[in-house]
């Protein structure tokens, strides 16, 4: 994984946190911590996102789109 340096700003109450963190061994430095933190918010924005979305989908209108164009007949089709 290619990893790129930046620069940040924090509140130091909550820098204060991450150093303690790293303090007792939870992180191995810094960089890790906050990129720990980052990439978990990300993967729960993004579970997030997929409930949302999901919740918008009605069974019986995808329903009726997946079953579009099948022929009404399904012994006609072979078995696997």
């Amino acid at each position: 994984m290619a990893v790129t340096k930046i620069a940040i700003s924090m509140d130091s109450k909550l820098l204060d946190k991450v150093d303690r963190l790293v303090q007792k061994r939870i992180f191995p430095n810094r960089s890790k911590a906050i990129q720990s933190a980052v990439e978990e918010k990300i993967i729960k924005m993004d579970k997030s996102r997929l409930s949302r979305e999901s919740a918008k989908l009605r069974k019986s209108e995808e329903q009726s789109m997946s079953e579009e164009g099948l022929p009404g007949d399904f012994s006609e089709w072979p078995e696997y």
